[in-house]
């Protein structure tokens, strides 16, 4: 019992973050460019020796990028993670993490057997005491190191190749801030060159089932750091809402009496201090962001541009944006016009789906609204609205999800920008993640949405609304076939009889194409259109 009770705590408590495993970020793990720490279970790499992964080369994806970055070998983020490491763990079966030391999400137990499905609620849904349990998660993921993880303060060429590695601790929530950061922050050219097209957690195909593993792996990470297995982010439903309802001090902040951009002195996020949000003074260095403090997060929620964002988005928005068949479509960046993807993350318009990025719509509309830390897309996350925010954003995706229910072929395979193809691994995670390995309903990744639960008779008309819709497409066709077929079989029906009274007396031993004549009424006919 003892042996079993240890062997479920080393599940249990096993990394789950992402960006640069401690135990790789060191001169002999970067020369050798192989991330394959053991398994504290048995000691192996990966575990090998229970059976439970084994370190194998990288298999990058030769797919064509689109044209939107230019250039080749002066990012340590293109081919993620094959400037740092190109041999890792992989993990077998329903195993998971840098060393496979974790189960896969959605399953638990001592061998990752078990299925779970857990739920995300609404925050306003929480009792008082669910509620300030999860703001003080926060507050101690603030104040907590990462065990596990640390972050890069330089670019491969200036650890001069792995010789000179230059890593630096963080805390659990800025560590997620800061992987934010790095997905979005701009290209270094040298000099004072940056080159700014170039997203790969934004504006392109890969948005959506990125800032869900970010947010599944936030999940864990709280989860781990407290204790409570069955902790999941609540979600904040802004549909139709006139002002920021979280934006006090029972929740995650009010406004402070006599500084509008700041935080109320009673909020416990009026302490918090923010990192990675000078992206200029960053390209201007080339340098990346070291997670220094840089001033207290800042919000003003509502008074914005009201010309790129008027008001928070609206119910008919949402409803007409699942309404999208195409997940993605042309150049697939901010300029994809009725795509589903473009038309949630806010460069689309919510009631034309025409791309117009000088309009923030639905997603973006949250972060302009905010008007501070949330409106920066690189520091965007150091505001714990965030989690919140794209909680609900998850949720949508998920109700179209459910309502088109896509194969995986519709995901972009290739053209997508950088780093956003199907079988590209998502930067900066270690252990790796494809982007087309999160395009699948939430359950099957162990969680559900409240809200989705509750209507029994939504989720039918969201299974029965694809096909509904197919058949509204056809429906002519299917009306002309159907006569056609009676046609036929009143015809053939007709013929048949006719042969039965000619040839009546004929010897079934001489009628090999027929069958016996209580067969007859089973025949059916199908017409191909």
């Amino acid at each position: 019992m003892l042996l079993f009770a240890l062997g479920f705590l080393l599940v249990i408590l096993q990394p789950s973050a992402g960006q640069f495993p401690r135990v790789c970020a060191n001169v002999q793990s970067l020369l050798s460019k192989e991330c394959c720490p053991p398994w504290d279970g048995d000691g192996s790499p990966c575990g090998e020796l229970s059976s439970r992964g084994s370190c194998q080369n990288i298999l990058l994806s030769q797919a064509p990028l689109g044209p939107q970055f230019p250039f080749s070998g002066v990012d340590d983020r293109e081919d993620w993670p094959s400037v740092f490491y190109n041999r890792t763990c992989r993990c077998e079966g329903n195993f998971m993490g840098f060393n496979c030391g974790e189960c896969k999400f959605g399953f638990s137990g001592l061998n990752c057997t078990e299925r779970q499905v857990k739920t995300r609620r609404n925050i306003f849904q929480l009792t008082a005491s669910e509620k300030n349990k999860f703001l003080a998660y926060l507050n101690l993921a603030k104040n907590i190191p990462s065990q596990d993880y640390v972050i890069a303060t330089g670019t491969y060429a200036q650890m001069n190749n792995g010789s000179n590695p230059m890593f630096r601790d963080i805390n659990v929530y800025d560590l997620f801030v800061w992987m934010h950061y790095y997905a979005s922050r701009d290209t270094l050219l040298g000099g004072s060159n940056v080159w700014r097209d170039i997203d790969f957690a934004h504006e392109a195909p890969g948005f959506l089932p990125w800032h869900r593993v970010f947010l599944l792996l936030w999940e864990r990470q709280i989860q781990r750091i407290t204790g409570d297995e069955n902790f999941t982010i609540p979600y904040w439903d802004w549909r139709d809402a006139e002002d920021c309802e979280v934006c006090n001090d029972e929740y995650m902040g009010g406004r402070h009496p006599t500084n509008p951009n700041l935080l109320s002195p009673a909020s416990i996020f009026s302490s918090w201090q923010v990192i990675c949000t000078r992206s200029e003074e960053y390209n201007s260095q080339q340098a990346l962001c070291s997670a220094t403090s840089e001033g207290p997060i800042r919000r003003n929620p509502g008074n914005n541009d009201k010309s790129r964002t008027p008001r928070l988005p609206s119910s008919a928005e949402v409803e007409f944006c699942l309404s999208l068949t195409q997940y993605e479509s042309g150049p697939m960046d901010k300029m994809a016009n009725y795509s589903f993807r473009n038309t949630l993350e806010g460069f689309a318009d919510p009631q034309t789906a025409i791309s117009n990025p000088a309009q923030s719509g639905l997603h973006n509309a949250l972060h302009i609204y905010m008007n501070g830390s949330m409106s920066q897309v690189q520091g965007s996350a150091n505001d714990p609205i965030f989690v919140l925010h794209h909680a609900f954003v998850d949720s949508i995706f998920e109700r179209w999800l459910r309502r088109h229910r896509p194969m995986l072929e519709v995901y972009p395979a290739a053209n997508a920008p950088i780093g956003h193809n199907r079988e590209n691994y998502m930067v900066p995670f270690i252990p790796l993640y494809r982007n087309g390995e999160f395009f699948k309903p939430s359950r099957e990744l162990g969680y559900d949405y409240e809200y989705l639960q509750e209507p029994a008779l939504q989720s039918f008309q969201d299974f029965l609304t694809p096909y509904l819709q197919e058949a509204r497409q056809i429906w002519a066709w299917l009306v002309g076939a159907a006569v056609f077929g009676g046609i036929v079989t009143a015809a053939l029906t007709g013929l048949v009889r006719a042969c039965r009274k000619k040839k009546g007396g004929t010897s079934s031993e001489i009628q090999p194409l027929l069958i016996e004549s209580e067969d007859y009424n089973n025949i059916s006919y199908q017409s191909n259109f």
